[in-house]
């Protein structure tokens, strides 16, 4: 038993080192695969920048037609929310007192004319009998006296006269412009009163529709900057030029109508520090309303060269905006950069970047600033393929 005993331990040492023989180095970890990011250089392009407010659209002439002479409706002419044009008959009151009162002036006129030519008759048998000293010069004076005093009262009867059959003229009210007329605020029956009380009666409203005025307010460093540009040559002055606006209406992405600036006003608002300012709007398809909000572009720097990118590609870090290049050795590397406005759908980069750089549009958060990744170039499209673009 004792030799058994001795063999043990051999055995066992033996089947362990056999064991451990059997067993194979562990395999280190494969190196993770660079992640794909697309990039794309800088769009180059002349650019503009346009400064943007938010407008709202007035009429350019504004009506409220009023009645001139009082008395009962008996027509509306027009429909409700209907164009109308100048001369166009809207309301007719009833004319038979004043035409009755215009045959009386008719009547008055017609016997003051009698009158005088009775007076001249008078007046030109005296002075024949006077020269014969049959008459005496105080008649002639009197008789002459009394043809002035007849024609004076030919003169306020012709006066009366105008003035009645104007009064006939304006119990038919007839639209002084052309444009969109509100709703009738006097119904047939209804007893208007007329200017001569001081309290003529409205009757409805006409505002015209195009061109069409959009009112704006521009902030002090706006204006202060379009001036300083102005006194370089840089940018003509809105109050001498009739500079472009592009007018973006409400839900809409783009600007859909392009205008001409028409007015500045002559101070700053002490209460807000805004200048107002007014642009002309054609409106052809009568589509636009006074009292609508539209956002207004307005041409805000000279035509300059500038890269551009698509603004997802821009990232912010706290207070600054950066954008991740692509180094030659495929290391992600974070660039600062100042951004200007947008344009064509693309973001103006001021400063940060060359026109070699590639830029990650794609990926973004995939990218990982002095990891490598695997770029792959954008695919070509017209709103942000790379190269010189005027």
């Amino acid at each position: 038993m004792q030799p058994v005993r001795a063999i043990g331990p051999s055995v066992v040492l033996l089947v362990l080192a056999l064991s451990g023989c059997s067993e194979k180095p562990p395999q280190q970890a494969a190196a993770p695969a660079a992640p794909p990011v697309t990039v794309a250089q800088p769009t180059r392009r002349t650019v503009t920048d346009w400064d943007e407010f938010t407008g709202r659209f007035e009429a350019v002439e504004e009506v409220q037609v009023r009645a001139r002479v009082g008395g009962f409706v008996t027509n509306v002419e027009f429909r409700d929310g209907a164009m109308v044009k100048t001369g166009d008959l809207l309301y007719v009151i009833d004319p038979r007192p004043f035409e009755a009162v215009a045959t009386q002036a008719d009547g008055q006129l017609a016997d003051a004319r009698a009158k005088a030519e009775l007076a001249k008759r008078e007046l030109d048998r005296s002075l024949t009998l006077n020269q014969s000293q049959a008459v005496s010069d105080s008649i002639v004076d009197q008789r002459r006296q009394a043809l002035q005093a007849a024609h004076a009262a030919e003169t306020q009867a012709e006066g009366a006269l105008k003035a009645a059959q104007l009064n006939i003229e304006f119990t038919h009210v007839q639209a002084p412009i052309t444009g969109r007329v509100s709703r009738h605020l006097v119904s047939v029956g209804n007893l208007v009163q007329g200017s001569d009380n001081g309290t003529s009666t409205l009757l409805t409203t006409i505002v015209s529709m195009d061109p069409i005025y959009i009112y704006f307010d521009m902030d002090e460093a706006t204006y202060l900057k379009n001036n300083r540009l102005y006194f370089e040559g840089k940018r003509p002055s809105s109050r001498e030029t009739p500079n472009p606006v592009q007018v973006t209406l409400t839900g809409e992405t783009k600007p859909s109508h392009d205008g001409k600036m028409d007015f500045l006003d002559n101070r700053l608002d002490v209460s807000t520090g805004t200048l107002r300012s007014r642009a002309v709007i054609p409106n052809h398809d009568l589509s636009i309303l006074p009292g609508q909000f539209a956002r207004v572009r307005l041409i805000g720097s000279a035509p300059y060269e500038a890269l551009l990118l698509p603004d997802t590609a821009v990232a912010t870090d706290q207070s600054r905006k950066i954008v991740f290049v692509v180094k030659d050795d495929n290391s992600v590397e974070a660039r600062p950069v100042v951004l200007g406005p947008l344009d064509d759908g693309l973001r103006v980069i001021r400063e940060g970047l060359k026109a070699e750089d590639r830029v990650i549009v794609e990926g973004l958060q995939r990218a990982r600033v002095g990891a490598k990744v695997s770029p792959h170039p954008a695919a070509q499209s017209s709103g942000g393929k790379t190269g010189d673009k005027t």
